[in-house]
């Protein structure tokens, strides 16, 4: 599991984040069905920690784990992470410490956030006059994907080209559009050799975030091994297994 992610639910309850990051992190929430269950056990867990601990400031065995946890998965830049009351520092490194045993004895299949990387779209210096390309861009790497798929629509009007269709189809998947997004994939998956196994890859882990962990595997085992992401796709037949 994804401690990062813990620390993350923590700020938004604490009300540490800027305006920017709170807006972001309510879209998530909105379009990310998973991200929002996994939100909604964390504040559970959190609330019995607060009923367990109270308001204890004497917890350095968890705030040491925290602090160390904070060090290897936030940027140095951050320093609202190790700033948190030293209660809450003891709660949060138990509900990491909690999560950890509770997914491992419960939810042993793999997580669609833990294999999920929708990388950078760079279009600008090979189409610097196509606006609405650029403007694709701009709001993919910002992951404004619903925002991207307006764009990438009428891009694709009048530049249909498999990278532009691919980057599209990944918009579509992260915000949950599954029928458009395997359509497009499928597409690519058929009509071109350079963007195939991506597709594949791209479908499977589609039905890994709709918890149809037969289908994912299925999907994963006609995945070429000179994919370049092939140790990847290995990782999670391992995990599925």
């Amino acid at each position: 599991m994804n401690e990062e992610r813990y620390i993350l639910f923590d700020q938004y309850l604490q009300s540490e984040m800027t305006a920017a990051e709170k807006t972001d992190f309510e879209k998530q929430l909105a379009e990310d069905p998973e991200f929002a269950s996994e939100f909604e056990t964390f504040k559970v867990v959190e609330l019995q920690l607060q009923n367990k601990f109270g308001f204890e400031a004497e917890r350095e065995a968890f705030k040491k784990n925290l602090d160390q946890i904070a060090e290897k998965h936030f940027n140095k830049e951050k320093p609202k992470v190790v700033l948190m009351r030293p209660w809450y520092l003891a709660a949060a490194a138990s509900v990491i410490i909690l999560f950890g045993l509770f997914f491992f004895d419960y939810n042993q299949n793999p997580s669609f956030n833990d294999y999920n990387h929708p990388g950078q779209a760079h279009f600008t210096e090979r189409s610097t006059t196509d606006m609405h390309l650029l403007q694709a861009e701009k709001a993919f790497n910002s992951r404004k994907f619903k925002e991207a798929i307006l764009f990438f629509e009428m891009a694709l009007k009048d530049n249909k080209t498999p990278e532009v269709q691919y980057y599209y189809g990944v918009s579509l998947l992260e915000t949950s559009e599954y029928e458009k997004a395997e359509a497009v994939f499928n597409e690519l998956k058929a009509t071109n050799p350079v963007y195939k196994d991506k597709a594949r890859w791209n479908l499977a882990i589609m039905k890994l975030k709709q918890k149809d962990y037969k289908g994912c595997k299925q999907i994963l085992q006609t995945i070429s091994q000179d994919y370049e992401d092939y140790d990847e796709v290995q990782e999670l037949l391992n995990a599925l297994d």
